[in-house]
């Protein structure tokens, strides 16, 4: 099974980089790494990454997710808020959704604090919107 190895610095001595190679990604194989059912999980997607690679071409980090998911365990025990149109919307389903996405990109964050992955796409534009949301809040107050 494949494992996300997030670097530390210095792992390598024989490569050279000005940060010490801090937070430098690889993926390592361990045949033993798992239990049977992880394995079959881990086939699993393999096989539907296969049947699909023409229509979807990244990964979707689908095994960082298995292996973060069980590193960072989060207890999702918040309900699904639904909302039919922008009127219904209230500040308990507003504050209800937020918790939910914090706590489910929590489980997808790295020991050191950013997000590994393939494809930076909405994590990268995140902390503009949220910094965008906030000045707005305040500006409404």
């Amino acid at each position: 099974m494949w494992k996300l190895i997030l670097s530390e610095g210095d792992d390598e001595p024989w490569l050279k980089s000005v940060n010490n190679h801090i937070g430098r990604q690889y993926w390592e194989f361990d045949p033993h790494l798992g239990t049977p059912e992880e394995r079959a999980q881990v086939e699993k997607l393999r096989l539907d990454f296969h049947k699909s690679r023409f229509e979807q071409k990244h990964s979707s980090d689908l095994l960082m997710r298995i292996q973060f998911g069980k590193e960072n365990p989060c207890e999702l025990q918040l309900p699904q808020m639904k909302v039919g149109s922008e009127a219904e919307i209230t500040e308990e389903t507003a504050a209800t959704t937020l918790r939910r996405a914090l706590r489910f990109y929590s489980t997808l964050q790295a020991e050191d604090g950013h997000w590994p992955g393939d494809y930076g796409g909405p994590l990268f534009l995140l902390p503009g919107l949220i910094k965008w949301e906030l000045a707005r809040n305040q500006c409404a107050k």
